[in-house]
């Protein structure tokens, strides 16, 4: 046994990933954990989630009777699968690519970690009987998991456009860039805007607030899940006005929303940020005005399937667009002046090119 072990860790040893290659796992991996949202919408909107009333068989098999419910569920179920193999081969991969990157291989392990609690949670939603709670949990368990994964597809990315060597920095040497009088970095790269940073991370809050009172919306609604007939706890603190007033407490979250996207969009042109936060930003505005127009036509027409599910699409992509811009943003630096370089050893004096090249933080060729 132990021979097996040392010859299967000297052929692993070997085998490594590129920046590029490890992009493209973390790309399909964001786009997986999408596709299953999605599809567990429909399952939800078919009224398929008692399709199969058991977990993790279906009626007691290992496959679906020919129902169209059953059918829908346990194809959802199938549909995990590959979405854990490339979410687990953005971990494994993580470990295998060189050079090493330490916070690629954590953000990596978030995704099997979270797509065992999704398979996990689910059970307990199915034996739980469509329970709102459980529901409700279950979907915004998606939406940290499509953060992660969003976080994780934008770091891999930024690796290969602007260089390794410009990515493996540590954070004190990122938040330590001297900036010259025209708001630029010694390396010629725009300065991080620390005002426009929060406000896009406040503004990712603000969307995650919004997400989950639409999982409230739909709680109080008529598609919990299950097919006519079923009985589902709803979300019913009310009575029977607790759907208008969720929806109408959704619908101002929402606005407030898209009045704080247009206003961080106009800050960043106005403050001339990066093309790709302006990008992000127009995509989640246009997104946005989307969901309302699409929200007020299903509140209109009392809810049609169809267009559920396409408002469940659209705030999945708002909530990426979001998440993108602020990764695109950076992190923020340290307030605080770098200290003062040390005097040399022995009194003797520094050269007046030297303290001016230390104070401002300028890297001469070679050093």
């Amino acid at each position: 046994m132990s021979d097996r072990l040392q010859r299967l860790r000297a052929r692993t040893n070997g085998y490594t990933v590129t920046p590029q290659q490890y992009a493209y796992t973390a790309y399909v991996a964001l786009g997986a954990l999408t596709l299953i949202v999605l599809s567990g919408a429909a399952v939800r909107l078919t009224g398929s989630g008692l399709g199969c009333p058991d977990w993790p068989k279906c009626y007691g098999n290992a496959y679906p009777p020919l129902t169209a419910h059953a059918v829908i569920e346990f194809s959802n179920r199938m549909i995990t699968a590959p979405v854990s193999i490339a979410a687990g081969a953005a971990w494994l991969l993580a470990l295998r690519r060189r050079p090493y990157r330490r916070d690629l291989m954590w953000l990596g392990a978030l995704l099997p970690l979270g797509v065992i609690g999704q398979a996990v949670l689910g059970g307990f939603t199915v034996r739980g009987a469509l329970d709102y709670g459980w529901v409700m949990g279950h979907f915004a368990l998606s939406m940290l998991i499509l953060l992660a994964a969003a976080m994780l597809a934008w770091r891999a990315g930024e690796a290969v456009d602007d260089g390794e060597a410009a990515t493996s920095a540590t954070g004190s040497e990122r938040g330590l860039v001297a900036h010259n009088g025209n708001g630029a970095s010694a390396d010629g790269a725009p300065a991080r805007d620390r005002r426009l940073i929060l406000s896009l991370r406040w503004l990712v809050g603000l969307g995650a607030l919004t997400i989950f009172a639409g999982t409230a919306a739909t709680a109080a609604g008529p598609h919990a899940g299950g097919s006519p007939g079923q009985k589902i706890n709803r979300l019913n603190f009310g009575g029977r006005g607790t759907m208008d007033f969720v929806i109408h407490r959704h619908g101002e979250i929402a606005l407030a929303f898209g009045l704080a996207a247009v206003a961080v969009w106009w800050m960043a042109r106005r403050r001339q940020a990066r093309p790709l936060i302006q990008r992000s930003l127009t995509v989640l505005c246009v997104l946005i005005a989307l969901q309302g127009a699409v929200g007020l036509d299903q509140y209109k027409t009392h809810l049609p399937t169809e267009l559920v599910w396409v408002h469940v699409g659209l705030a999945c992509g708002a909530w990426l667009a979001a998440v993108w811009a602020a990764c695109a943003a950076g992190s923020l630096t340290r307030r605080h002046a770098p200290a003062a370089p040390e005097r040399p050893a022995g009194g003797a004096q520094e050269a007046p090119g030297e303290r001016l090249a230390a104070a401002r933080g300028v890297q001469f060729p070679g050093n």
